[in-house]
C-alpha cells in the first residue's frame, strides 16, 4: 500500500450553484449527526445563507472542517440537489484513483481525523484550511478493486454495529411501552392512579462538596458521583473519577445501592431531572438530590417515572438559563403510586430487561471494537 497525498486523487469541489430555480434544501455542519442528515432548511437562490453555497453530485464526500468535529457525509442520488455550507470541505473523487466509498471511510478514520485536528489553525475556532488539507496524505491499496473490497468490509462491520445499537434503542423503548401500558402517561394520569409527593416514596438528601482547601478530603474511600455520572444514556451511574478519602466520607452525603440520583442543578435545563441508579453505595456533590426508595416502592418503578416522566421534574426547575430544583421542591415533585405488588411487577419486568440489555450492551461494545480494529487495519495496508 502507498501513500499519496489526498488532492492528488480528488478534487476539491469548491463552487456554488451559479444559479438555481424554485426552493432547496440546505444544510449547514450542525444539520449532519456523525453520517446522516438532518432535514435541511428550505431555501430559494435569492435568500439563500451567504455560506449556503457549495453543492455536490453522487459520490462527493463532504466533511467538516472545524476541529474536533467528526462529521462525514456522502452525497447521494437523493442529496444532490441539496446546498450545502462552505463549513464542510467537498471532495470529488477521481475515479480511476480512489473508490468513493474507500475515501468516505477513510475520511472517517480516526487518522484522517486526527491528521485533520493536528492542522487545524485559527485564533478563535480553529479549522482545517487548504493549506492544510494539503499537507495530508491517503493510503492507497494498488487497485480499485481492493479498495472497493476493503470499502464493502467495513460497510458489512458498520452495519452490524448499527443494529446492535438500533437493538439497544429497542430495549429502552419496551420498558416505557409497558410502563405506559400498565401505568399511563404519570404526566397526564390518565388512569387516575394515586399521586405523593416523592417525599413519600423515601429518603431524600442532597450532596455536598468536603472543602477543597484540605486535599486530605480526596481519596479513594468512596466515589464521588457528579452530574457527568448521571446524565447518560445508561440506567446505572458511570463510574466517578474523583473520589473521597475516609475524612472526606466522614463529610460527605452518602446513599446506599438502590439509591436514585436526580440532577437538580446544570449548566441547562435539559439537563435537569436526568436520573440513575445507584447500584453501590456512592457520595455525590450538591448538583444531586438522591431518594432512597422506603419499604413498597420499587426502586426500578420509581426510576421509570424519572426517565419518563422528566417534565414533571422540570416543572419545579427555577427559570433562570441554568435551573435548579432545590430539596424542599424537589420532594413536592408528585408521581404516580400504584399498589406495593403492581410496581414489583413492573420491576421483574424492568430487571429482566436490564439483563437482556448488558448482552446487548456487550455485543454493541464488541462490534464496535471490531470496526475499531478493520479500519485501524485497512488503512495500514493490513487487511
Amino acid at each position: 500500500m502507498k501513500s499519496t497525498p489526498l488532492l492528488n486523487v480528488v478534487d476539491n469541489v469548491t463552487g456554488g450553484p451559479a444559479w438555481f430555480s424554485g426552493v432547496r434544501p440546505y444544510f449547514a455542519t450542525a444539520d449532519i449527526e456523525g453520517v446522516t442528515l438532518r432535514n435541511g432548511v428550505p431555501v430559494t437562490f435569492e435568500d439563500r445563507p451567504s455560506r449556503a453555497n457549495l453543492v455536490g453530485e453522487p459520490g462527493d464526500v463532504l466533511f467538516a472542517k472545524m476541529q474536533a468535529t467528526e462529521k462525514v457525509f456522502q452525497i447521494t442520488d437523493e442529496a444532490s440537489e441539496a446546498i450545502f455550507s462552505t463549513g464542510f470541505f467537498n471532495l470529488r473523487p477521481r475515479r480511476a484513483k480512489v473508490h468513493p466509498r474507500y475515501l468516505f471511510w477513510f475520511l472517517r478514520s480516526d487518522y484522517f481525523q486526527a491528521e485533520k485536528d493536528r492542522l487545524c489553525t485559527g485564533a478563535t475556532q480553529k479549522a482545517l484550511t487548504l493549506g492544510g488539507l494539503e499537507k495530508i496524505s491517503i493510503p492507497l491499496p494498488d487497485t480499485i478493486e481492493e479498495q472497493a473490497s476493503i470499502a464493502a468490509n467495513l460497510d458489512k462491520a458498520d452495519a452490524i454495529r448499527r443494529k446492535r445499537d438500533q437493538a439497544l434503542a429497542f430495549a429502552d423503548d419496551f420498558i416505557r411501552s409497558v410502563f405506559l401500558e400498565k401505568f399511563g402517561d404519570p404526566i397526564v394520569n390518565e388512569k387516575n392512579l394515586p399521586r405523593q409527593p416523592l417525599g413519600k416514596f423515601g429518603k431524600i438528601v442532597t450532596g455536598n462538596t468536603p472543602s477543597r482547601s484540605d486535599p486530605a478530603n480526596f481519596g479513594d474511600a468512596v466515589e464521588w458521583i457528579k452530574s457527568d455520572n448521571v446524565n447518560t444514556e445508561e440506567h446505572f451511574l458511570t463510574r466517578a473519577v474523583e473520589g473521597l478519602s475516609a475524612k472526606g466520607k466522614a463529610l460527605g452525603r452518602i446513599v446506599p445501592s438502590g439509591s436514585i440520583l436526580v440532577t437538580c442543578i446544570a449548566g441547562s435545563p435539559s439537563s435537569i431531572g436526568r436520573a440513575a441508579i445507584a447500584d453501590r453505595s456512592v457520595a455525590f456533590n450538591q448538583q444531586i438530590n438522591a431518594i432512597t426508595p422506603y419499604k413498597g416502592v420499587n426502586v426500578y418503578f420509581l426510576y421509570a417515572q424519572f426517565l419518563i416522566g422528566k417534565p414533571l421534574v422540570l416543572r419545579s426547575s427555577t427559570n433562570s438559563m441554568k435551573g435548579m430544583i432545590s430539596k424542599g421542591e424537589f420532594q413536592k415533585i408528585e408521581f404516580l403510586r400504584p399498589e406495593p405488588s403492581e410496581q414489583e411487577k413492573f420491576g421483574k419486568v424492568f430487571e429482566k430487561q436490564i439483563e437482556a440489555s448488558n448482552l446487548l450492551r456487550e455485543a454493541s461494545t464488541h462490534a464496535a471494537e471490531l470496526f475499531s480494529t478493520l479500519s485501524h487495519r485497512a488503512f495500514r495496508g493490513e487487511l
